[in-house]
């Protein structure tokens, strides 16, 4: 193998392994501090990280810093603040797996917005991903918290699906990087007044600490940069295939490091999700997907 194609792996594994590793990163942080303080102190680190970036500083073009703002609340500060929430209620393992719903959940809201009837396969697709998403929640209904939970992890994925349509005109005008780090910034503001209370009254760990910065430097800064990287070399289409690892590393790390049990029903939805997933997935002359983070890093429509 080549040293390109080895360097083009490399961009298209890395990001999906470490998007499906946040949930255990998630889950290891709230042994040391509040909910809030694990979405400020990912946000942080992310913001700081990304600071070193010098092409993350390139200013904005003229009328995108209130669509900026917003999107620092509907992509970062809510849905972030939703998943430590949810994952007091349900396993790093179920969380991960839902998050592989997002395509679909973006081209639901997607098609809501541009009331276009998508074609018949990417339809079946949708009915597909749906029916997923009922059988990877349906375990884990086992009582008021246990749905509450799961209700979190679905309407951040929302979030997701809306960001990603807000997110084509701010790439396409003002790049990725500079939205992307201005983004980190406001969310930072907006999550500080709860978490930075959190942050300071944390009880830390070596392995907590290690998996927090973790969760920020790689999964909310470098992956976003390594998406980017990988959809100018190899294309959207190619760059987004990285989404069907998330679900996979954290069904197994949750499985693995943190001995979680996950209901065979579940891994069962998360396989028929993924499968309505490849059915939506990015191609010519068709309602087009892809994960939030690809539509922030690239500036291609979410559908």
């Amino acid at each position: 193998m080549s040293r390109a194609a080895v360097e083009d792996l490399v961009l298209l594994v890395v990001p999906g392994v470490v998007w499906g590793a946040s949930f255990l990163f998630i889950a290891e942080g709230l042994e040391a501090m509040a909910p809030f303080g694990v979405t400020f102190t990912r946000l942080l680190v992310g913001f700081l990280t990304l600071s070193l970036v010098p092409g993350a500083r390139q200013p904005l073009a003229p009328g995108d810093a209130w669509p900026t703002a917003l999107l620092s609340v509907i992509w970062l500060a809510f849905p972030l603040s939703l998943f430590p929430f949810a994952e007091q209620r349900v396993s790093s393992a179920i969380a991960g797996m839902l998050n592989g719903s997002t395509p679909i959940i973006a081209a639901i809201v997607a098609g809501l917005l541009a009331r276009a009837w998508p074609d018949r396969v990417v339809l079946t697709g949708l009915v597909v991903g749906v029916a997923g998403i009922v059988l990877m929640a349906i375990p884990s209904i086992d009582g008021a918290s246990g749905g509450l939970g799961i209700a979190m992890v679905v309407v951040a994925v929302c979030s997701y699906g809306v960001s990603i349509n807000l997110a084509r005109p701010l790439q396409q005008r003002s790049g990725a990087l500079p939205v992307v780090w201005r983004t980190l910034g406001i969310a930072v503001v907006l999550t500080a007044p709860f978490g930075l209370p959190a942050l300071i009254e944390a009880s830390w760990s070596a392995r907590s600490l290690a998996s927090m910065l973790a969760l920020g430097a790689f999964g909310t800064a470098i992956a976003n940069v390594m998406m980017t990287t990988a959809a100018g070399r190899l294309g959207a289409t190619r760059a987004s295939a990285t989404l069907f690892l998330i679900p996979v590393v954290a069904l197994v790390l949750g499985l693995v490091v943190r001995g979680e049990q996950v209901a065979p029903l579940s891994i069962v939805g998360a396989a028929v999700c993924l499968a309505g997933a490849w059915l939506i997935r990015p191609r010519p002359a068709a309602l087009v997907v892809a994960p939030p983070q690809e539509c922030l890093a690239t500036g291609r429509p979410g559908g």
